[in-house]
């Protein structure tokens, strides 16, 4: 006898949905990690300087980044926009 367990379709976009926060996490402690050493003068943060945009803009938006894309994550999930 097949058991009659229901099958979620959802679970696949749930593991996309955990990987897109857990990459934002990742960004957004990176982002502020390299501003604070930046900070405290251990890491130098001209190596990033590209073009007329410093090093502490491009740390600040990886920072950003990672917090909007975590934030994102969390919505879609949270309002079953799935």
């Amino acid at each position: 006898m097949r058991s009659t367990k229901p099958v979620d379709h959802r679970a696949p976009k749930f593991r996309v949905l955990n990987a897109v926060k857990w990459t934002g996490y990742v960004l957004a402690f990176s982002g502020c990690l390299g501003i604070l050493l930046g900070i405290m003068h251990i890491f130098d943060m001209q190596i990033f300087a590209f073009g007329l945009s410093s090093g502490i803009r491009l740390m600040g938006s990886v920072g950003i980044s990672g917090c909007l894309l975590s934030a994102v994550g969390h919505a879609v999930s949270e309002q079953h926009l799935i």
